[in-house]
């Protein structure tokens, strides 16, 4: 069912129905521009462009570039530069949400924790036999 929602881009209402983020004009002008920057790429020179040279040459957003490389449409295997912000460091991610160097610390970080979690366990399991020493008035 469609929603009733505010273009990001222009402001105005339209439509949503979950193809599309943005109205039917917004999104007409984005597919030009895709094309443009597409064009740019295609030249075996510009293969490996980065994406200020990108913006510098196309006049397109680095947003806009971003939004293509996470939905698929610009592959960083074909164009090995692309990418988009990750979610923790801003450095360029090509998968995911998170770039390799972050991914590899939080699969660390989740083993680091496993081991305490064993840890603690093993030791609740344990079975050792705790003594209090009675304190008996009179005695020292």
């Amino acid at each position: 069912m469609a929603e009733l929602r505010n273009c990001p881009t222009c402001g105005t209402f339209f439509n949503y129905t979950g193809i599309r983020d943005v109205c039917g004009k917004c999104a007409s002008n984005e597919e030009k521009l895709f094309e443009e920057v597409y064009k740019f790429l295609r030249r075996r020179e510009n293969r490996a462009a980065t994406i200020e040279r990108i913006v510098e040459v196309t006049g397109v957003t680095e947003e806009l570039l971003h939004k293509w490389v996470r939905r698929g449409r610009l592959q960083p295997a074909l164009f090995p530069n692309l990418g988009y912000p990750c979610d923790k460091c801003g450095k360029l991610a090509t998968k995911g949400k998170l770039c390799e160097p972050c991914t590899t610390e939080l699969h660390n970080d989740i083993r680091t924790f496993d081991a305490a979690l064993e840890f603690r366990e093993a030791v609740e399991k344990k079975d050792v036999a705790t003594y209090h020493a009675e304190k008996r008035p009179g005695r020292s």
